[in-house]
């Protein structure tokens, strides 16, 4: 039973995408033409990120997803505890999780290469903080290709 309601509410929501009658469902559509970013995932970063809110800058970006340094400054005392997660979980999870699918689908786009050449020959603690660092900047790119048009650097992008 579970499964027939998704499968209806995937039908649905192809056919909302094929009348993309409205600013948000060009945007989805916008954003499948990037290899590496599916059909779910760009439904919930529009849906419940770019969709609903405008951003002035990259900064606002990263920290309505929660992906912002988080330093510990107390005199002389100075070290990193990470990201913050203070905003969006599933715009950060997400973020992630199509950090990952990037580097397999857009090997030679700039951020691939980056991550690449920083963290791909370190441990695995290594390519985790390179991976969420990578999901950041990622996320500020996606930002930037559906507000503004301008394609992350070395990205493929198929026909509509």
């Amino acid at each position: 039973m579970i499964h027939e309601h998704i499968k209806i509410l995937s039908r649905e929501r192809e056919n909302r995408l094929k009348e993309a009658d409205t600013d948000a469902l060009k945007r989805v559509i916008q954003m499948r033409q990037l290899p590496g970013v599916g059909v779910n995932s760009s439904w919930v970063f529009v849906m419940e990120f770019f969709g609903w809110r405008k951003f002035k800058n990259r900064r606002e970006v990263a920290a309505l997803a929660g992906l912002t340094p988080t330093p510990y400054d107390s005199g002389r005392s100075r070290r990193e505890q990470g990201i913050s997660k203070a905003g969006n979980y599933r715009i950060r999870t997400m973020s992630v999780e199509i950090a990952w699918c990037w580097l397999r689908f857009q090997p030679q786009s700039k951020l691939s290469r980056w991550f690449n050449e920083r963290f791909a020959e370190g441990g695995t603690r290594m390519r985790r903080i390179g991976i969420v660092a990578m999901a950041r900047k990622l996320l500020i790119d996606l930002w930037r290709f559906v507000e503004h048009g301008v394609v992350p650097e070395g990205a493929i992008v198929k026909a509509a």
